[in-house]
């Protein structure tokens, strides 16, 4: 069912999706669906926390720069935006500044646990950066400013994010990280 739903949502759109799309495109009754979710936003929320949580992962290789792990992981959030849950968060957010009850569930499950792995991720990375520590805050803004670009770019922008942005924004974040001042 989840597939179906995002499947659906890439080919028609938001607006057109429906419980009953999903249904017949899932071959189940509407009232399976309705036994577990009670709207199409809750199906695409579990869809999208689902398949977001692998795309989305920070690997920290070992063997690379803290350049190059960093750069591989903004190249992955941007090639997110081209997947079926990317195509779902985005619609998801597009909503979420029409419907107050998306808006709140998306900050609080998905938006909220991926800004606490972001956070972990990016502070281990950081981490084998020559120790480098910052403090919490300091990794709150690092973190705004590593994906704000990118967000930017596709959201407001209706544009592709391309590799020059990932590097540019590598290059900034990590230059502020090292920053004696840490900010």
């Amino acid at each position: 069912m989840l597939n179906a739903a995002d499947d659906l949502l890439v080919e028609r759109g938001f607006a057109a999706l429906t419980i009953e799309g999903i249904a017949q495109r899932a071959g189940v009754a509407k009232q399976t669906i309705y036994r577990w979710w009670k709207s199409k936003v809750d199906i695409l929320l579990d869809t999208l926390t689902d398949d977001a949580r692998e795309a989305l992962e920070w690997h920290v290789d070992e063997d690379g720069t803290v350049e190059e792990s960093l750069t591989r992981h903004l190249q992955r959030v941007a090639d997110f935006f081209d997947e079926p849950a990317g195509q779902v968060l985005l619609a998801l957010l597009g909503h979420a500044q029409l419907d107050s009850e998306t808006a709140a569930s998306l900050r609080s499950g998905f938006l909220r646990e991926q800004r606490e792995r972001d956070v972990a991720g990016l502070r281990d990375l950081l981490a084998r950066d020559q120790d480098l520590v910052v403090d919490d805050r300091t990794l709150d803004h690092l973190v705004d400013l590593l994906l704000g670009p990118l967000y930017y770019r596709v959201l407001v922008l209706g544009s592709p994010i391309d590799r020059q942005l990932v590097d540019t924004t590598c290059r900034l974040v990590l230059g502020l990280a090292r920053e004696p001042s840490g900010s």
